[in-house]
């Protein structure tokens, strides 16, 4: 299996983007960044926006997404959304926990401004 994180990582350095522009651009921090490059299985959503994002065209690097620009339905696809896999909960945990920090920091804000 293809390492998604570690061609995504590839080519964002390529791009000269640094990881601080790129993460405020996806709304993520710059940690949920660095794990993604360690991801063996980022989700095939995120790699389409970080290459819209550093204007890269990820269809000849990953299989999956030259499957699916093709019309053919990849298998992985299927293996992506299935929710007995480690890597899908793995992906449902970091996302909750970046919006529960993007939560806790909005509300530390508003509690700053009624004092």
């Amino acid at each position: 299996m293809q390492n998604r994180g570690e061609i995504i990582k590839q080519a964002v350095n390529k791009s000269g983007m640094s990881i601080t522009h790129l993460s405020k651009s996806i709304g993520k921090s710059r940690k949920w960044v660095y794990d993604m490059f360690e991801n063996e299985s980022v989700s095939l959503d995120v790699i389409l926006q970080v290459g819209e994002i550093i204007h890269h065209n990820f269809t000849t690097e990953i299989d999956d997404l030259y499957s699916l620009q093709k019309g053919t339905i990849a298998t992985s696809l299927d293996n992506e959304n299935n929710s007995n896999s480690v890597e899908y909960w793995k992906n449902k945990y970091l996302i909750l926990l970046e919006e529960y920090n993007t939560f806790l920091k909005e509300n530390n804000n508003l509690a700053a401004q009624q004092i």
